[in-house]
């Protein structure tokens, strides 16, 4: 395992690779953030292909990461972040549709604590999934942050309805 730091317009990033690839994608707020003695040695090196794909992505010239990654968690966790991964550049979901292309709408709840547990934040876009009436909600790395991703993906995109 290792780690580095990535800046971004959020704030520094926190990005972990293990052997299988990148494992995690923190940022400085972030919910459920382990501590750096769990991430290894500090190698921002060897994290130039995840801040190249990043800074394309902020630049809007990037809809879509190719990275290998290698998040950790159950079968359930692993199929939740893969739709995630399927999700649209520029667009959301609800939790409720979510779980419906995962086959069963009344597992909502159980899709919303497992989006809340992706580790790969950005890269694995659990930004793109907002409450049944679009209201923007549970994201671990804040609501102003999942709001400026939105906005980043689709500059038309008003909030106000969702905040107020």
């Amino acid at each position: 395992m290792q780690h580095g730091i990535i800046d971004s317009p959020l704030g520094p990033l926190t990005a972990v690779r293990n052997d299988g690839g990148v494992c995690a994608l923190y940022m400085a707020r972030h919910v459920r953030r382990p501590g750096r003695e769990t991430m290894g040695e500090r190698s921002d090196g060897a994290f130039a292909d995840v801040a190249e794909q990043l800074a394309e992505y902020f630049a809007r010239e990037r809809r879509t990461f190719d990275l290998p990654l290698a998040p950790v968690g159950n079968p359930f966790q692993q199929r939740v972040w893969a739709a995630l991964r399927l999700i649209p550049y520029g667009t959301t979901c609800s939790y409720g549709d979510l779980a419906a292309s995962l086959g069963d709408r009344s597992m909502a709840q159980a899709v919303g604590s497992a989006n809340g547990r992706n580790p790969i934040s950005i890269i694995v876009p659990c930004h793109r999934v907002v409450g049944a009436d679009g209201s923007l909600v549970g994201y671990a790395g804040g609501l102003d942050r999942k709001q400026f991703l939105l906005e980043l993906e689709d500059p038309r995109r008003t909030h106000t309805e969702a905040l107020f």
